[in-house]
């Protein structure tokens, strides 16, 4: 026979329970309740002795009473709704990721969201911002909003961002275009091209919207991760003091740069102050700076500190350049002018390899070629395809000048076999799509 205390302390139970329920329908979580999941979770807490066979037990009873809330095999009804995105790691670093599209690059750019945020950013939920130097539209808004994680914000570049500076000749960029287009160059006759190549040498760390990051990704419409990227890339980087992170490193097209190193040792000689010792020079040139080896990193992946960029000094190495006009003249593109502005401002110390993304950019791949690595990051690419540790790849060299241990067993002697036939013009479509 159950005591009047027992009768008491379970009707207490019960009691309590409503007003869990009563206080769960309040609020805006849409969880499908177990009533029997539930009441555990009660009688865990707070305790409750075992009716006997013949007794009703009045906390079950109470609960699966509950037509009156209807809320039994059914969502808890409110009008507030769930937050649309998760909420950012509050571990995170002050980063985000950065990309500069066009409306017509809604596919390319989906297609980028999609691997970057199932390969990396579904744990993190990084912020991702997006600039046009015209307004995107509300169909590339919506569609990029409803795929990234994390927040995201859309970008008009400032006009000044954006075209010709007073000092260019604008019928000598002309006639360079066109001279540029007649010879083959790829994007030779192209205007947008070159003010792209501009703004991201000199103006995308300026933008008003990202001054409240320290650290960027970029990411480009139309690439692919094909690997899980298992760790905080940005984290990484400020605990290890990074400034630049790169994935491939390949040569650049001589054309298009033919006076950039002349301006690059102009500047080396007025400014012997601001030169790291040590420095990456070895990295960018074959014969101690007396001309350029065009090897860069591929700066369609590039992760970065803002601190770097914003830096006087790379501010100044930007200046001096612009004025060359180089841009608009010739088609200097901003994969070099990085290169060389981090091979000479910083020491080697503070740039990062960053490997096994599983990285596809057309028409070069990064895949890891020792098969445990590929199936612990779940990689989804072929090691026959990898370009990273192909004997083009500049990677190589540059792990050679630091005196690095290569990954994934750097360069095969396949290699060697399977392209060593190639003509000049198979190697630039191979290296650049041509």
């Amino acid at each position: 026979m159950p005591t009047k205390r027992s009768v008491l302390r379970t009707s207490f139970i019960a009691l309590l329970a409503l007003t869990i329920i009563l206080i769960i329908s309040t609020i805006s979580y849409t969880y499908d309740y177990d009533v029997q999941d539930l009441k555990d979770k009660i009688v865990d807490k707070f305790g409750k002795e075992s009716p006997t066979e013949n007794q009703k037990d009045p906390t079950k009873e109470f609960i699966e009473d509950t037509s009156v809330l209807n809320i039994t095999d059914q969502k808890v009804e409110s009008e507030y709704q769930p937050i649309s995105k998760p909420m950012p790691n509050l571990e995170n670093e002050n980063a985000v990721l950065f990309t500069l599209a066009r409306n017509s690059d809604l596919n390319g750019i989906l297609q980028s969201i999609k691997n970057l945020e199932s390969s990396f950013n579904k744990n993190y939920h990084y912020p991702w911002y997006f600039a046009n130097n015209e307004p995107f539209d509300d169909e590339f808004k919506t569609k990029v909003d409803e795929l990234v994680s994390g927040e995201v914000e859309f970008i008009t570049i400032p006009k000044e961002y954006w075209s010709y500076p007073d000092f260019i000749d604008l019928k000598k960029a002309e006639r360079s275009r066109r001279n540029a287009a007649n010879a083959g160059m790829m994007y030779g006759d192209s205007e947008s091209y070159r003010h792209m190549c501009r703004f991201n040498s000199g103006f995308f760390y300026k933008l008003k919207e990202l001054q409240k990051f320290d650290y960027y990704w970029r990411v480009e419409p139309d690439v692919k991760f094909k690997c899980d990227i298992n760790y905080d890339v940005f984290k990484k980087m400020k605990q290890e003091d990074k400034m630049y992170g790169f994935n491939m490193g390949l040569t650049e097209d001589s054309k298009t740069i033919p006076t950039l190193w002349d301006s690059v040792k102009e500047f080396m000689k007025e400014n012997k102050d601001l030169i790291s010792q040590p420095n990456n020079l070895k990295f960018i040139s074959d014969d101690d700076g007396e001309t350029y080896n065009m090897c860069h990193f591929w700066s369609n992946f590039e992760i970065g500190s803002f601190k770097f960029f914003r830096s006087e000094k790379y501010e100044k190495f930007f200046q001096f350049l612009d004025s060359k006009g180089g841009f608009f003249y010739e088609r200097w593109g901003d994969a070099p002018v990085h290169t060389i502005a981090a091979s000479l401002l910083l020491s080697p110390d503070q740039i990062q390899f960053v490997a096994n993304t599983g990285y596809f950019h057309h028409p070069n791949q990064d895949c890891p070629r020792v098969d445990s690595i590929r199936e612990e990051l779940n990689c989804r690419c072929s090691p026959n395809r990898d370009f990273t540790w192909h004997r083009w790849s500049c990677v190589n060299k540059y792990f050679e000048v630091n005196n690095m241990e290569k990954l994934n067993g750097g360069i095969e002697k396949r290699d060697e076999i399977e392209y060593q036939a190639m003509e000049q013009r198979d190697i630039m479509k191979y290296l650049y799509g041509l």
